[in-house]
C-alpha cells in the first residue's frame, strides 16, 4: 500500500512540477495573455524614502533570460535592426523564429540597459513597467514596424527622462508604425513617473495613437491589463501628453462622436477584456484599496481614478510585497475556499472534541489552483471554487520593482529588485544602473527546458513543491522569502555608501564591487532555494 502511495505522490509532484512548464493551449493562451502583468507606480513624495518607483510582473510565458547591454558609440550612418520575436528565445545569442522588421537609424551614443523581456533599466535611472491592455481589435496594424518591447528597448538606450522616452517613442510610432496590441508602460526616472499607453491607427493606416498622464508627486497609480487614461487636459503640458491625432483617429473610427467630452479609454479600450464596461479589475481596486483605504473606493462603480493618494508613505518593500499578493485576508482569497473535515474534531474513541470546528481549510488548498483544478472542485459540488486573477500568479517570468532616487550618483540610485517565476514565493535580488556584468546562471531561459544552468528552475521547483501543500508549507518558504526582501532593504544603505568611498579611489574596483553585491546575492537565493526543495521533497515524501 505504502509504494503504491509513494508513486502516487511521486507523480502528483511530477505533475506539478511539469505544470509550470507546460505549454498551454493557443486559446487558453490568449486569454491569460490579456491577464497578465502588473505595475504600481509611486510618486517621489508618496513614496518612503523620495525614491520615484515603477515595477512589472511579466506574467505569461516570454524569456527569463536577462543581461546587461553595454554603452556603444556608433559611427554616422549606422544603423539599427528591429526585431519581433526576442520574447521565446533562449538567450541572447538565439534567433530563432525572431523576424526582421525593419531598420532605424542608430544613435550616436546609446546607454547600458538591462534587458529583460520587456527591457526596464538603463544607467541614467529611467525605468519602465509594462503591462498589456489590448484594446479593440480594430485597432491593430501588423505591419507596423514596432512591438513594444523594442520601442521600450530604443527609448532606454537614448533617453534619460521619462518626458525625453514619451516623445521619442511617439514619434517612432508615428515615422515607422505600430504593430502591436494595445500596451501600456509606466515610465519612471528620478523625478517622475507617466503613465504611457499605445494602440495603433487601424488596419488602413500604418501609424499609432498614444496618450500619456503623469501621476502626481504624491500620489500612486496601478495598471493592470486595462487602459486606465480617461480625461485629455492638453493645455496642461506638466501633466499631459499625446499624440496629435489623438482625437481625429477616434472620430475618423467613429470612435468618439467629436461632441462629447473625450475619454481616452473609452474610445480606444471601450472597456476591460470581461466585456465589462469600466476601466479597472480586482487588482487595481484592491492595490489601490490597500495604500488608500481613506479613499473609500467602490469596485461597483464604472470608472476608478487613475491615481490616488496613499494614507501612509508607500516604500519599495510593500510594493514587493504587493506584487506577491492574492488578497490574503479578504473574500476574493481562494486559498481558505477549500475545506475538509476537522480530523481532530474526535478523539480516537469517537466522542466530540469541544472547540474544535467541523471543518478546517485543507492543506493542499492553495491561491494559485489552476483552472482545471478549480473545475474538478467545481464539478464535484464546490460552488465556492470559482477563479479570481491574483495579483502575483505561477505562470509570472520574471517581476520588477524598480527604484529611482535623485539623490544618488546614477550607479547606485537606480536599483530593480529582481525576481523569477511566482512574486508571491520567490526572493528578490538587486540589479543597479551600475551593474555592468549578471551571473551566467541569469543569461539563460528556463521556460522550455528545466535545466540546472537556468535560473528561473532553481526557484521553481521548491516554489512548486511549496504550493502542493500550501497550508503547510507556506510557514517555511514565507519567512525565507521576507528575508531577503528585508535584507536588501537593510543592506542597501551600506552598498550605496561603499561604492561611493571606493569610486574615489578607483572606478573600476567601485564597479566590480557593485557586480559582486549583486552576483553574491543572487547566488544566496539560489543556494537557499535549492536547499528548500531538498527539504520540502523530504518532508513530503516522508509523510506518505
Amino acid at each position: 500500500m505504502k509504494t503504491l502511495q509513494r508513486l502516487f505522490f511521486a507523480a502528483l509532484l511530477l505533475t506539478a512540477t511539469a505544470t509550470a512548464n507546460a505549454q498551454p493551449d493557443e486559446q487558453t493562451r490568449a486569454g491569460m495573455a490579456r491577464m497578465s502583468c502588473t505595475s504600481i507606480m509611486v510618486g517621489k513624495q508618496a513614496s518612503a524614502d523620495g525614491s520615484v518607483i515603477t515595477s512589472h510582473t511579466c506574467d505569461s510565458w516570454y524569456r527569463t533570460w536577462m543581461r546587461m547591454v553595454p554603452a556603444h558609440d556608433y559611427p554616422n550612418d549606422t544603423v539599427t535592426a528591429i526585431f519581433d520575436g526576442r520574447m521565446h528565445t533562449q538567450s541572447a545569442d538565439d534567433s530563432t523564429k525572431i523576424r526582421q522588421k525593419g531598420v532605424i537609424p542608430q544613435a550616436r551614443h546609446t546607454y547600458r540597459f538591462l534587458d529583460t523581456a520587456y527591457p526596464c533599466l538603463n544607467e541614467k535611472q529611467l525605468g519602465i513597467g509594462e503591462t498589456t491592455i489590448s484594446g479593440r481589435d480594430t485597432l491593430r496594424n501588423k505591419q507596423g514596424m514596432f512591438m513594444i518591447e523594442e520601442l521600450a528597448r530604443i527609448a532606454l538606450e537614448r533617453c534619460s527622462t521619462a518626458r525625453d522616452a514619451i516623445r521619442l517613442m511617439g514619434s517612432l510610432v508615428k515615422q515607422y508604425g505600430y504593430g502591436d496590441s494595445g500596451e501600456c508602460l509606466t515610465i519612471a526616472d528620478k523625478n517622475e513617473v507617466w503613465i504611457f499607453e499605445v494602440f495603433g491607427e487601424g488596419p488602413k493606416k500604418i501609424g499609432g495613437v498614444w496618450a500619456a498622464v503623469r501621476i502626481p508627486d504624491d500620489e500612486i497609480a496601478v495598471s493592470a491589463n486595462i487602459s486606465r487614461i480617461d480625461k485629455l487636459d492638453l493645455n496642461d503640458t506638466d501633466h499631459y501628453m499625446a499624440s496629435e491625432n489623438v482625437f481625429e483617429v477616434a472620430k475618423r473610427l467613429k470612435l468618439w462622436d467629436g461632441k462629447s467630452e473625450f475619454s481616452f479609454w473609452r474610445a480606444y479600450s471601450g472597456g476591460n477584456y470581461f466585456g465589462e464596461t469600466k476601466n479597472y479589475s480586482v487588482r487595481e481596486f484592491f492595490i489601490m484599496n490597500e495604500l488608500a483605504p481613506s479613499a473609500h473606493l467602490c469596485d461597483t462603480v464604472e470608472n476608478l481614478p487613475l491615481s490616488v493618494r496613499p494614507d501612509k508613505k508607500v516604500s519599495a518593500e510593500q510594493v514587493m510585497r504587493l506584487l506577491g499578493s492574492y488578497y490574503e485576508g479578504t473574500p476574493q482569497n481562494l486559498s481558505f475556499r477549500h475545506k475538509i473535515p476537522n480530523p481532530k474534531r474526535k478523539d480516537k474513541d469517537g466522542k466530540l472534541v469541544e472547540n474544535e470546528p467541523d471543518s478546517i481549510v485543507s492543506p493542499f488548498s492553495n491561491p494559485w489552483m489552476r483552472p482545471d483544478e478549480i473545475n474538478m472542485y467545481y464539478a464535484m459540488g464546490d460552488s465556492v471554487m470559482k477563479n479570481i486573477r491574483t495579483v502575483s500568479v505561477p505562470w509570472c517570468a520574471y517581476s520588477t520593482v524598480i527604484q529611482l532616487r535623485s539623490w544618488l550618483p546614477d550607479e547606485v540610485g537606480g536599483v530593480a529588485w529582481v525576481t523569477l517565476d511566482n512574486p508571491g514565493e520567490s526572493p528578490r535580488f538587486p540589479i543597479f544602473s551600475g551593474t555592468t556584468e549578471l551571473p551566467m546562471m541569469l543569461g539563460i531561459c528556463g521556460q522550455h527546458v528545466d535545466r540546472d544552468d537556468a535560473a528561473l528552475w532553481h526557484y521553481r521547483k521548491a516554489n512548486r513543491l511549496a504550493t502542493v501543500r500550501w497550508g503547510t508549507y507556506r510557514k517555511q518558504l514565507e519567512p525565507l522569502r521576507d528575508y531577503f526582501i528585508e535584507k536588501g532593504q537593510r543592506e542597501l544603505p551600506f552598498v550605496e555608501q561603499t561604492w561611493q568611498q571606493l569610486r574615489q579611489q578607483d572606478e573600476k574596483q567601485a564597479e566590480q564591487m557593485l557586480n559582486g553585491y549583486t552576483a553574491d546575492f543572487f547566488g544566496a537565493t539560489i543556494a537557499r532555494w535549492d536547499e528548500l526543495a531538498r527539504k520540502l521533497w523530504r518532508q513530503t515524501w516522508a509523510g506518505f
